[in-house]
């Protein structure tokens, strides 16, 4: 039973068959989305749970005692009570590093929109700026290159990694927040610690679970400490970022920019200060959904029921 294939690949009469690779190991419906209230009555019976976003917590857990096994379709799994699971003897399973590719694209074509301006440009000249106009270009602003720049990385996992190989191939230098030894970095990286990338970095890109350790770790004060030319990035979590202390540091021009891909509220409500910032640009968490990590993912959530099935879990969290 999928509770949610809509975040993956849209199910019905009009559907392409992505769900069919399920079809040679189990039978498995799939719904496009779930209410809170409808998991307990959708999963009665079911002996397997496929879920992304939609929650399993401990009360829908006690009540599913046919339930053996839950495969998250991510990487994160908070959208399951583990520990409830774990109790009543419940194997779940998630997907790692599927997106690693996808979400490093996503990272730097934040900071490139922002610094390069693309679209916004592709925009004028569309409307007829570049064919009016009496000489050979045009500029909206100025811009900078980013070799030479400071690239600062929150977080050294699989698209920390990946992220800042693509900035060091932009010439960037490159800066990590991490709890790998510095000998462990590639070479011309420098291992600093928090307060030194913040304030010393030209971009900060977060790539660091959600933890009550790192929630709400951009503050005002994290903010304050960074250049007022400065350009944050977060693909990881939006909870690192603490929505209304980015907005006023955005208004008063405290750092130049931002580039989100994911935000604590999702969807955002209609008053979020961040939709309306100045130099905010935001994405609908897009970043992991390219057409090859979709695959990929699939892919592997049929690898982990196999496995499962076979007495022989894989990719399980506790």
């Amino acid at each position: 039973m999928c509770l949610d294939g809509e975040t993956l690949y849209h199910c019905g009469a009009d559907s392409d068959s992505h769900w069919s690779v399920f079809d040679d190991i189990c039978d498995v419906t799939v719904w496009n989305r779930t209410a809170p209230e409808l998991v307990v009555e959708r999963l009665r019976g079911a002996t397997m749970a496929l879920t992304n976003k939609t929650v399993i917590d401990a009360a829908a857990i006690t009540a599913l005692p046919d339930l053996k096994y839950i495969g998250v379709l991510a990487t994160g799994y908070n959208v399951v009570d583990v520990a409830a699971a774990t109790a009543a003897g419940i194997t779940v399973t998630n997907i790692p590093a599927y997106s690693t590719a996808s979400v490093a694209q996503q990272a730097i074509a934040l900071l490139l929109a922002i610094t390069n301006r693309v679209e916004t440009y592709a925009t004028e000249v569309s409307r007829g700026r570049w064919t009016s106009c009496p000489d050979f270009t045009f500029r909206i602003e100025e811009w900078h290159e980013l070799a030479g720049k400071t690239f600062g990385v929150v977080g050294f996992g699989n698209t920390g990694r990946a992220t800042a190989a693509i900035a060091a191939s932009l010439g960037m230098q490159i800066a990590v927040y991490t709890s790998t030894d510095a000998a462990q970095l590639p070479a011309g990286y420098r291992k600093v610690d928090l307060d030194t990338l913040f304030a010393e970095s030209d971009v900060v890109s977060l790539h660091c679970p959600l933890t009550p350790q790192t929630q709400g770790l951009v503050d005002a004060s994290r903010l304050s400490r960074m250049k007022h030319s400065a350009i944050l990035i977060n693909t990881g979590r939006g909870p690192l970022v603490v929505d209304m202390d980015l907005a006023e540091a955005l208004v008063q021009g405290r750092i130049f920019a931002a580039g989100l891909d994911v935000m604590a509220t999702e969807p955002p409500l209609p008053g979020n200060p961040l939709l309306s910032a100045p130099r905010c640009y935001v994405t609908p968490h897009v970043a992991w959904s390219s057409v090859e990590a979709r695959e990929r993912l699939l892919d592997i959530a049929v690898s982990n029921v196999k496995a499962f099935l076979a007495g022989k879990p894989e990719n399980v969290v506790h």
